[in-house]
C-alpha cells in the first residue's frame, strides 16, 4: 500500500486551505500556517491521517463489509463514481436522500421498486398499459435509478461513510453519527472535524487534492478485497486437505458403485446354475 509523498500531496494542491475568516477554529492542530490572508494545511499531518485512514479502510474491505462514498459536489462526483465502481462499493454523487441511513427500509422499498418495474418490462406487463402510465412509470424509473442506482446493492446500512465535503454533506454525517457508522472524510479548514472519527486534513475543493486521496484510499481497499480473496482460497484448500480427497462428482461416485456391484450381480446369476448341476 504506497501513499503518496509531501511532494506528490504538494503538487496536487492539498496544502491549500480556505481564507482565514471562513476557518473553523477546531481545525487549528492541522493548520500549519496562514499566507495572504490564507490558511495553509500542514502535509505532514495530512500524510500521516490519510495513512491510518487508508489501514482502516483496507481492514473494512478485507471483512467483507461496504463502504458508503458520498459527494455531490461538481468536481468530485465523477472521481467518486469511476473510483468506488474499482472496487464495487456503494456512492451517492447525487442530491443526499433524506433519511438514507436513518430510514434506510424506506430507501430499500424504493431500489424494490426499481426491481419491480424491470421485471415488468420482461414479463410483458409494460406493454399492456397506456401511453401515459409507460410515459410516468419511465421518468419515474430514470428518477430512481438516477437518485438510487449506485445503491442498489446495498442490501444493509453501510460499515462505514467515507465523504468528501463533510460542510456540505452534513446530512449524511449526522446521520451516520446518530447511528454510530464511522465517518471519514477529507477536512478542509472551513469544516468542523469533531464529528469525523478519521479525519483526512486537505483541500477538498481542487480534484488533483480529491482523487490523490481517493486513489490512495481504493488502493488500499484493493489491497484488503485481494488478501481477502487469497485468505478464502487458502481456506478452502485447507478443509478439503483436512476432510481428505475432493469427493468425486455424482456421475463418477455412480459409475464407481456400478462396478462394484457387477460381480454380486453375476455371482446371483451363477449361483442358480450351480445348484442345478449339483442335483443332477
Amino acid at each position: 500500500m504506497a501513499n503518496p509523498t509531501f511532494d506528490q500531496l504538494l503538487e496536487a494542491g492539498c496544502h491549500f486551505g480556505h481564507l482565514k475568516r471562513k476557518w473553523n477554529p477546531a481545525m487549528a492542530p492541522y493548520i500549519f500556517m496562514e499566507r495572504n490572508g490564507i490558511h495553509i494545511i500542514d502535509l505532514y499531518k495530512t500524510a500521516a491521517k490519510l495513512d491510518e485512514a487508508a489501514a482502516a479502510l483496507k481492514s473494512i474491505a478485507k471483512s467483507g463489509k461496504k463502504v458508503l462514498f458520498v459527494a455531490t459536489k461538481k468536481q468530485a462526483k465523477q472521481v467518486i463514481a469511476d473510483k468506488a465502481q474499482a472496487v464495487n462499493m456503494p456512492y451517492v454523487i447525487e442530491r443526499w436522500p433524506g433519511g438514507m441511513l436513518t430510514n434506510f427500509p424506506t430507501i430499500r422499498k424504493a431500489v424494490k421498486k426499481m426491481t419491480s418495474i424491470d421485471k415488468m418490462t420482461k414479463d410483458g406487463t409494460f406493454d399492456n398499459l397506456s401511453k401515459r402510465e409507460k410515459l410516468q412509470i419511465t421518468r419515474q424509473r430514470a428518477k430512481l435509478e438516477k437518485n438510487l442506482g449506485s445503491i442498489a446493492d446495498l442490501n444493509r446500512l453501510p460499515s462505514a461513510l467515507f465523504v468528501v465535503d463533510v460542510l456540505k454533506e452534513h446530512i449524511a454525517v449526522a446521520e451516520a453519527n446518530r447511528l454510530g457508522i464511522p465517518v471519514f472524510a477529507i477536512v478542509d479548514t472551513n469544516s468542523d472535524p469533531r464529528n469525523v472519527d478519521f479525519v483526512i486534513p486537505a483541500n477538498d475543493d481542487a480534484s488533483k487534492s480529491i482523487e490523490l486521496i481517493l486513489d490512495t484510499v481504493i488502493a488500499a481497499m484493493a489491497e484488503g478485497l485481494e488478501e481477502r480473496k487469497v485468505e478464502k482460497v487458502d481456506n478452502e484448500a485447507a478443509a478439503e486437505n483436512e476432510d481428505g480427497a475432493a469427493p468425486a462428482p455424482k456421475r463418477e461416485r455412480r459409475r464407481v458403485r456400478r462396478a462394484e456391484a457387477a460381480p454380486a450381480a453375476e455371482a446371483a446369476e451363477e449361483a442358480p446354475a450351480v445348484e442345478a448341476e449339483q442335483a443332477e
